[in-house]
């Protein structure tokens, strides 16, 4: 049996949202395939997750120099636990599933503050005499971000942050694995967006049979 972290960021529903109904397909079709698998929905916007503050910087100071945990702050002891929480539901998934709307070029900000918890040197990655090494070993990961705009070919590729960020942090730290489903066009080209919808969804059922 697998776990898969299905990890949402959008404030909206599926059926105003391209990426998250691109997404709920792609579940119920993951579900069918693989009724042994378990699989839990972090929703980004719900989860609260610590910034990467001064308090935050400050409490890893004192852990890395040997200053007890019941000796931070409360404030600092609630954010540790929490990053705490994320980081370990993170690498004790097998699968990952982000999914998200492009939001002037990458992805919204708290996908970001999501990115910045899961990075953690000695948990994810460690640094070597030949560089960091990524510590996450046979997982994979699926990519769906829907745009108005066309990016991942044109004259506007260039601009694209966010899938191509997102795969060289999950590179960084060990995932390698990874599959986009881009949902591209639907306000450059309005009269196209339901078939452009429909496509996705179709790619995301069929990839859900083997991820």
């Amino acid at each position: 049996m697998a776990t898969l972290l299905y990890i949402t960021a959008h404030p909206g529903e599926a059926p105003t949202s391209y990426s998250l109904a691109v997404g709920e397909q792609f579940v119920q079709a993951y579900k069918h395939a693989h009724p042994a698998d378990e699989i839990k929905h972090l929703d980004l916007y719900d989860a609260d997750i610590p910034h990467i503050d001064a308090e935050v910087l400050e409490a890893w100071g004192k852990l890395g120099q040997g200053i007890a945990a019941a000796d931070l702050t409360v404030s600092q002891q609630d954010k540790m636990t929490k990053l705490g929480q994320i980081l370990n539901q993170f690498m004790t998934a097998d699968k990952y599933v982000f999914v998200n709307p492009m939001w002037n070029f990458s992805y919204p900000p708290v996908m970001k503050t999501y990115i910045d918890a899961i990075c953690m040197r000695g948990q994810t990655f460690k640094y070597t005499e030949n560089g960091p090494v990524g510590l996450l070993q046979n997982k994979k990961a699926l990519h769906i971000q829907a745009s108005g705009g066309i990016y991942a070919e044109g004259p506007m590729q260039h601009m694209e942050n966010g899938n191509r960020h997102l795969k060289n942090v999950l590179g960084f730290i060990g995932v390698h694995d990874v599959e986009s489903i881009l949902i591209e066009g639907i306000s450059y080209t309005p009269a196209r967006a339901p078939e452009i919808k429909q496509q996705a969804i179709e790619a995301a059922r069929q990839l859900a049979q083997t991820f």
